[in-house]
């Protein structure tokens, strides 16, 4: 009897996933435990396995393709056997005559069907060799991603590993493969505008294929925001392709070619890309031009021209009006600075914060600190001590670490503690499991790997999931306090700020001391007043006296 396979339901948020790579097709043989296909969930792209023996009778689900759980993608059973049954019973036999009548359909009365309004879909396409590139989820948070970079232009023989384009997300500049053998018959998204995921960025099939049907069935391409002061430059070169807001151009108004890793390196080392030469095709500036650049040249042509106004300002009168030149530079927002601006967003306009603020005396855990240090197989920060005592402090105050679910408040019995790192695109939360439980060590040892794979993007979904309460640390920046939004669904944040040597007084007396100032940012709906300030008492007691986190 052949077996419906179903959409499963990989985590704990899923509500549907998108179907980003099929390893089989219908009439492959299959046995229990074959990768069927890989599925991107809200949090990863995670791999889908059989159960059963047998032979791929139906594929209800195309490449790229979002499905909800529980919903039909394949069928498996006896080769030749009638799975329309199967289908019948979990009311999918919809697709299947569709699928059926698409097939009896010669490839050359495609385009006409396509031109009188008929739905054609991407697997009947395949069949005539044509293959229709969509926006692919690049991160478990993307939802949109921005052509970087173009590599091929239309009329571009193309073959499967190929790499068509340089798309960015909220994450990271990604490349984008065709993987299909053709031509490059359209490209749908111009560079520097963005495509949501699964909308079509380009077709890729035989010379000549009629796509208007493709076309006309919607996604239509998107185009870049433009102002109204553009709209002549745009008609004069509307053969060409649209220039991202940020792109480079040289003094006479040519453009200039570089990869968007040596635009980032360029920019990063202040080097001005017009004066690099460029050594790929068409003089393409990349990785390797920009480190071997030597900057003598422009840094004698800024000599001359700093000395010219220089000049000009020693013969001026006294009180000659002063000319300057307003100057801006605008570039579209990231897609991580997106999603962080969302979600923030929601979580201060949805969830009523209130802060309290408490100082700590710090003279005892410095002392405590250097003392650990020469023992600790890792060098010991005031963070980790910080961690640490917010872990104890949370066992022992349970209505801090809970979760607003909104119909239900969940009060966590374990302590995850997630450490806000700053990268240069945003902010990322990677979290320290069941903290309380663990060594001083141990957690300086995962916040330092953390830190360190953080900045190399190279942190997982599993790494930030399933905070129960956050620690935001800017006390090495010099800050002395702040507060902060909390990450929800955690009930609480805690902001923490630099140690200052101030006045303070001990037995009567005026004496030096060293002070930290933290602030506990609470979501009232499941933490009040006295909650939190309890809970800060104890945190208080803690770092005070350092030992009780030992015992």
């Amino acid at each position: 009897m052949a077996e419906v396979v179903k959409m499963p339901k990989m985590s704990d948020t899923m509500t549907e996933g998108v179907m980003a790579k099929w390893h089989k097709k219908v009439g492959d043989k299959v046995k229990s435990g074959d990768v069927l296909a890989e599925v991107e969930t809200d949090k990863a792209t995670m791999d889908l396995e059989s159960y059963w023996d047998g032979t791929i009778l139906f594929i209800g689900v195309e490449e790229g393709k979002a499905v909800p759980v529980d919903a039909v993608i394949a069928v498996i059973g006896k080769e030749g056997e009638d799975y329309k049954a199967a289908l019948d019973a979990e009311g999918a036999a919809a697709p299947a005559k569709e699928e059926k009548a698409a097939e009896t359909k010669p490839a050359e009365e495609a385009p006409k069907a396509e031109a009188k309004g008929a739905a054609i879909t991407d697997a009947d396409l395949e069949k005539q060799g044509v293959t229709v590139v969509r926006m692919p989820l690049l991160s478990d948070t993307m939802t949109e991603g921005v052509i970087a970079e173009w590599h091929k232009k239309v009329g571009d023989k193309i073959k499967n590993d190929d790499i068509l384009a340089d798309v960015e997300t909220d994450k990271a500049t990604m490349e984008v493969m065709g993987y299909a053998d053709g031509t490059l018959l359209h490209i749908g998204v111009e560079k520097g505008a963005a495509a949501k995921v699964n909308g079509i960025i380009a077709i890729v099939g035989p010379e000549g294929f009629d796509i208007s049907g493709i076309l006309n069935q919607g996604d239509a391409p998107a185009k870049p925001a433009a102002d109204k002061a553009d709209a002549p430059v745009k008609e004069a070169a509307a053969a060409a392709p649209a220039e991202a807001q940020e792109e480079t151009h040289t003094a006479d108004g040519s453009r200039l070619k570089a990869s968007p890793l040596a635009k980032r390196i360029a920019k990063e080392k202040g080097i001005d890309l017009a004066q690099v030469a460029g050594s790929a095709d068409g003089g393409r500036i990349i990785k390797k031009d920009i480190e071997n650049f030597k900057p003598a040249t422009a840094a004698a042509k800024g000599t001359e021209a700093a000395s010219a106004p220089a000049s000009a300002e020693k013969s001026a009168p006294v009180l000659a009006q002063y000319i300057g030149e307003e100057k801006y530079t605008e570039k579209p927002v990231s897609q991580m600075r997106k999603v962080i601006a969302k979600r923030l967003s929601e979580s201060l306009f949805t969830a009523p914060h209130f802060y309290l603020t408490m100082s700590i005396d710090m003279d005892a855990a410095m002392a405590a600190r250097v003392k650990m240090n020469e023992f600790s197989p890792v060098k010991l920060s005031f963070n980790d001590l910080v961690i640490k005592a917010v872990a104890v402090a949370l066992k022992q105050h349970p209505n801090v670490n809970s979760s607003w679910l909104g119909d239900k408040i969940r009060y966590n019995e374990h302590v995850n503690v997630g450490v806000a790192i700053a990268v240069e695109d945003g902010l990322l939360v990677p979290v320290v499991r069941f903290a309380d439980g663990k060594s001083l060590s141990r957690i300086s040892a995962e916040v330092k790997d953390f830190a360190q794979r953080a900045k190399a993007k190279k942190l997982q979904p599993s790494d930030w999931e399933g905070s129960t309460f956050t620690v935001s640390n800017l006390g090495m920046f010099g800050i002395d306090e702040f507060t902060a939004i909390i990450n929800t669904p955690d009930s609480c944040i805690l902001a923490v700020g630099g140690i200052s040597q101030v006045p303070v007084v001990k037995n009567g007396a005026v004496v030096p001391g060293n002070v930290m100032k933290v602030t506990l940012s609470c979501d009232h709906r499941t933490v009040d007043g006295a909650t939190g300030a309890a809970f800060l008492q104890t945190f208080k007691a803690l770092l005070e006296e350092p030992v009780r986190l030992l015992v």
